[in-house]
């Protein structure tokens, strides 16, 4: 296994599929090399980006198997856990490790709505059926479960519990983690067009979206920072911007699929319910993509 350390930039990756719906394991392994070749620091297989509610159980294992082959221990390499029972997810986590992976990324329940008491008891049981490191992914704005600072200081009970994905959209969150728990939880900030500003808070790093198009960019963001080189990341900001934004919207797998084919490390093919885009819609994402990579910044 990888060793690692909760910081720097994973990619959330995506999951290219062919013409006719099939797992493009070429292409993925193509995009990882890009990935690896622009300097991120860990990769997510299965996640929301990736289309895990398409992907089938053993479709998520074909991927990570894949991906702990390409990355051959170059970086750690994190499946994503996103099921409807404790007994599913318990079952995935140990197949997980039994498999290879370096550690994982726990959702919520997907379907049934836990109040607190019983999101912590889902998160632990999880946590105590398997030895991996564990990133809670705390999003409320998409999966309605919000992770409280008092439900965090019941779930570091457990001792694999050790980052968190910082998607609540409040900035002020983060400083109220890192006064509560300082290095004890992690922060890895999960909304592409607050990364720089996460960074600056003090977040440990990016779970990144459009940086599986754009590796080098999302990298070289991060090592300005941490140079304390603000106003050299803050450019590079500026320019992302409008990329970065297709990370926030129902669509945001068409279309950070659509920048990364740009790139040649994607195909744009998604499964249904999810459809190509068309008309005006199709021409102004394609046009942000097209107007990025021209103006793109010299690195």
């Amino acid at each position: 296994m990888a060793q690692f350390k909760w910081e720097g930039i994973y990619p959330a990756m995506l999951s290219p599929f062919d013409e006719n719906g099939n797992l493009d394991f070429d292409m993925f392994g193509k995009n990882i090399e890009a990935q690896l070749d622009g300097g991120v620091h860990g990769l997510i297989i299965a996640g929301s980006l990736g289309e895990a509610s398409v992907l089938s159980t053993e479709e998520k294992y074909d991927l990570l198997t894949y991906a702990l082959k390409v990355v051959a221990g170059r970086v750690p390499v994190l499946l994503n856990i996103a099921e409807n029972t404790t007994a599913a997810a318990i079952k995935v986590a140990q197949t997980s490790e039994e498999l290879g992976a370096d550690g994982l990324m726990l959702l919520p329940p997907m379907r049934y709505r836990a109040d607190d008491r019983e999101a912590v008891a889902y998160f632990r049981a999880v946590a105590q059926s398997t030895k991996l490191p564990i990133l809670i992914y705390n999003n409320p704005v998409d999966y309605s479960t919000y992770v409280s600072l008092d439900m965090f200081e019941e779930l570091l009970l457990e001792p694999n519990i050790q980052a968190v994905k910082e998607s609540t959209r409040d900035l002020t969150n983060i400083t109220r983690l890192k006064n509560r728990f300082g290095d004890r939880l992690k922060i890895m900030a999960g909304v592409d067009t607050l990364g720089l500003e996460s960074l600056m808070l003090g977040a440990d790093g990016l779970v990144a979206g459009l940086v599986d198009a754009f590796p080098r960019e999302t990298v070289a963001m991060y090592d300005l920072v941490k140079a304390g080189e603000y106003s050299k990341a803050v450019e590079i900001y500026r320019w992302f911007m409008p990329l970065l934004e297709l990370d926030i919207h129902p669509k945001l797998v068409q279309y950070i699929k659509l920048a990364a084919t740009a790139e040649g490390i994607s195909t744009p093919y998604t499964r249904a319910p999810r459809l190509p885009l068309i008309g005006e819609e199709e021409q102004r994402v394609k046009k942000i993509i097209a107007d990025s990579i021209a103006t793109r910044p010299q690195l």
